[in-house]
């Protein structure tokens, strides 16, 4: 069954939005668990399109790629360098 796009990125926010006090970035897998019964690639389009939206942001080192709320954490300071 395919993802609901709203749901979907309401639940993903929420989820951010909890464990933010803790963590500010977040893997891909973090995501896949919330959404068991969803293809990979149907989570990831859900998460391009939060940060297409400005809503999240994308951040890679190369080998590792995570996903965190816009404005939250240490990578908002070095956003926009």
């Amino acid at each position: 069954m395919p993802l609901e796009l709203e749901s979907a990125k309401a639940e993903i926010i929420k989820f951010c939005e909890e464990k933010s006090k803790s963590k500010s970035k977040f893997y891909f897998n973090d995501f896949t668990k919330l959404f068991p019964d969803a293809k990979a690639r149907e989570v990831k389009k859900v998460l391009t399109a939060l940060v297409q939206e400005e809503k999240m942001v994308f951040w890679s080192s190369g080998s590792t790629t995570m996903y965190g709320l816009a404005g939250v954490g240490k990578q908002a300071a070095a956003e926009g360098e």
